[in-house]
């Protein structure tokens, strides 16, 4: 079993930054996919960044060369620096963990930018 919390939401300005991070806790391997996912409200849930399971960064084309995802496999943490924020990143940001046959979600983190 793995628990995902997240933490690092919160409202800022169009143009600031904010850091999410997402710590996971139980059987937990450097090899599993993780990263983030974000919905906002009436939209479908989408992937913004992970890493695959063989350490490839994807990102969604709207936040390439704004938002970075980097990874702690010491402490089975992924980050998510989030820089030029928009009106537009408004969502709840998840944080995803797939192993083989299953996938993990965290609680969500609440992202609001202010125009």
């Amino acid at each position: 079993q793995v628990q995902l919390v997240e933490s690092g939401g919160g409202l800022v300005q169009a143009g600031g930054s904010l850091t999410l991070s997402c710590a996971a806790s139980g059987t937990v391997l450097s090899s599993n996919g993780m990263g983030w996912y974000r919905q906002a409200p009436g939209e479908q849930r989408e992937l913004v960044a992970v890493f695959t399971a063989g350490g490839i960064r994807n990102y969604a084309d709207s936040v390439k060369g704004r938002f970075t995802i980097s990874r702690d496999n010491a402490k089975s943490t992924v980050y998510l620096q989030m820089n030029s924020l928009k009106a537009a990143d408004t969502a709840l940001y998840y944080c995803m963990l797939s192993q083989v046959g299953r996938t993990y979600w965290g609680q969500g983190t609440q992202v609001t930018v202010s125009s």
